[in-house]
């Protein structure tokens, strides 16, 4: 049994959660273009109902384990517009004082175990936190994403094996947005559904389409479920899509235009939105939602641009070690 099925209010509250997703991207857009933020910017614009989906299927306790792509599920997860925000412009205000920026967003108050650059490298790191929760028997569940890119990686499989080896209580998430960072899937797996790669490690394996939240919520629900009842780990793909380039410096320019439009007509957020006109919800109250999400993340902006920058000393007495104390 996965979780039931959300009536409208947990629609409605869904639908904000991925709205405040997708304008918290499209201005982290806008102010890198500005020069704003600096390093690597990797969008989650298109994926907004995995993560919304997950953070519901959670309890607090739980762990969270994500990629370099990391705004969404962080604020899913109930991290601040200011915080994250303010991370992106390297303040002293944001998640990480500012020193982690886009790809290191960190709140070990909500469980949130980064933001990682490195391809399918923290993989190994979720199964490490599984295992502790099953060697003390405290009843959390760890989740832990990473893109189709990362299945072929040496992390990938250690983590898994060991999973499976030891009944850890992890789901493993893949967002399968189909081209890694540039390539499509068919030249790099001999599979398409990748989540045959479940038998070999001996763990349930399960697939879906990632643009209805009902249908994601449902699957990972289960899963989660699975493991906090001792009965193992799973792996699920999500069938996902992303609308921006890998990251901001990518044109995509090996997909077709043709190819995500076509995509963009199951945009997560218009599949929800006219979910909920179907249940009789006005138009206008989903648009005063909208209003009331511009200058939310707009605020976030303005506390963003008006903090303090990072900090020289906080980065000397937690990046590095004082000297005489190595």
């Amino acid at each position: 049994m996965g979780v039931p099925l959300p009536d409208k209010d947990d629609l409605l509250r869904q639908y904000r959660m991925m709205m405040v997703i997708r304008r918290f991207e499209e201005e982290a857009a806008r102010n890198y273009a500005k020069g704003k933020i600096g390093g690597f910017l990797h969008l989650y614009i298109g994926q907004e109902a995995i993560a919304v989906a997950a953070a519901d299927a959670l309890a607090d306790q739980d762990y969270i384990f994500q990629t370099y792509r990391d705004h969404g599920t962080a604020l899913a997860r109930g991290m601040s517009p200011n915080a994250a925000m303010a991370e992106l412009f390297g303040r002293d205000t944001g998640c990480s004082r500012g020193l982690g920026g886009s790809m290191h967003y960190f709140d070990a108050e909500r469980g949130f175990l980064g933001g990682w650059a490195i391809v399918g490298g923290h993989m190994a790191l979720a199964a490490g936190t599984a295992f502790k929760s099953k060697y003390v028997g405290d009843d959390r569940v760890t989740i832990c994403f990473f893109g189709d890119g990362s299945t072929n990686i040496g992390g990938f499989h250690e983590a898994m094996s060991l999973a499976g080896l030891w009944k850890l209580p992890v789901v493993f998430v893949c967002e399968n947005n189909q081209y890694a960072m540039g390539t499509p899937l068919e030249r790099t797996s001999p599979l398409e559904d990748l989540s045959i790669k479940a038998t070999g490690y001996g763990i349930a394996g399960d697939r879906c389409e990632g643009h209805d939240v009902e249908v994601v919520a449902d699957r990972i629900g289960a899963a989660v479920e699975r493991a906090r009842k001792g009965q193992g780990p799973t792996f699920i793909e999500i069938l996902t899509y992303r609308f921006r380039g890998h990251s901001m410096s990518d044109p995509a320019k090996y997909r077709s235009r043709t190819e995500l439009e076509q995509r963009k007509q199951r945009d997560p957020i218009t599949v929800v939105r006219e979910r909920l006109l179907g249940l009789g919800v006005e138009e206008s109250t989903l648009d005063d939602i909208d209003l009331e999400v511009d200058e939310e993340i707009d605020a976030a902006v303005r506390f963003a641009d008006e903090s303090e920058p990072a900090r020289e000393d906080v980065m000397l007495s937690t990046v590095l070690a004082p000297e005489g104390d190595a």
